[in-house]
């Protein structure tokens, strides 16, 4: 047995099959039998006790003809775009002046990622606190009194702002680290030539960046459009399903209403909008990066 062990690992292609099988199997486990079983799920009625019934697209028609859906996707569209514009812009003017090497960077730079590394859990409950009408730390510094979380006025600009702050870390961090490998001789010649700080970001640092910002620019429209926990610690979608979005109408469907089928329908059409989104900005690349391999 010891010998036949040997002589398979001898073949290096039967050695790294065995070696990358794990991760086929956990892969094909809890991801592919999953989507197909979710896909299929789409097309029936299920309330996860009775017998699963095929229904055709009944679900997609009804979901489509909910005036709650399309509040919730026009939720889910502001929330992902808000996140998306915002956590793209300020990580970027952030990385530019760090990168300037001002005193006390390193500090900035691990503040910053810090909200990043801190679960949501935390960043929920501290938040919640913030934004508490009458003790709530930002009502005091402004001296205002504004029910954030419980007035649908506020409660998305809330979340957004939450959002993004945990966000900017990241993302700073990818664009200084593309920051690093551009050759500064670029920024010192772009001053030689009379360029001011603005002239210079936008001239040179936002071409020389553009594959990275296009990079934040995706998995951060992705992860905004996917959005659940912040919405669930937070606001439950209220009020008023002011702040319910897809992905939580997923979570409601399927395990409070009990109708599964319905959710996976829902879990589609959100897969569908962000596969075209997806395909849309890759489309775009070559008119939005400056530097394509």
């Amino acid at each position: 047995m010891k010998k036949y062990v040997e002589k398979l690992l001898d073949n290096k292609n039967t050695a790294a099959w065995i070696f990358i099988l794990p991760a086929i199997l956990g892969t094909f486990i809890f991801i592919i039998i999953p989507v197909v079983c979710s896909f299929s799920l789409s097309f029936a009625e299920w309330d996860l006790l009775n017998p699963v019934k095929f229904v055709g697209i009944r679900n997609y028609l009804e979901i489509f003809h909910m005036d709650l859906f399309w509040k919730i996707l026009i939720n889910t569209v502001v929330f992902a775009l808000s996140t998306s514009i915002l956590g793209v812009i300020i990580p970027l003017i952030l990385a530019s002046v760090l990168n300037s090497k001002i005193r006390g960077s390193e500090f900035y730079k691990g503040a910053y990622f810090l909200p990043f590394i801190t679960p949501m859990v935390v960043i929920g409950i501290v938040w919640s606190w913030i934004f508490d009408p009458n003790i709530g730390l930002l009502n005091q510094i402004l001296n205002i009194h504004i029910n954030w979380l419980y007035d649908s006025r506020y409660a998305m600009p809330a979340l957004i702002i939450v959002s993004v702050w945990k966000l900017i870390g990241y993302n700073m961090i990818i664009f200084l680290s593309s920051l690093s490998s551009v050759s500064q001789s670029l920024f010192e010649a772009a001053k030689i030539d009379g360029a001011n700080s603005f002239q210079v970001f936008k001239n040179v640092t936002v071409p020389l960046l553009s594959p990275s910002i296009f990079f934040v620019v995706i998995i951060t429209a992705i992860s905004s459009f996917q959005i659940f926990d912040l919405i669930y610690l937070m606001t439950q979608g209220g009020p008023f399903d002011s702040t319910n979005v897809l992905v939580y109408a997923i979570y409601k469907e399927a395990f409070e209403y009990f109708n599964v089928g319905r959710a996976s329908a829902i879990a589609y059409v959100l897969f569908v909008i962000i596969l075209v989104l997806t395909l849309i900005q890759w489309n775009l690349r070559k008119k939005l990066v400056y530097i394509e391999e």
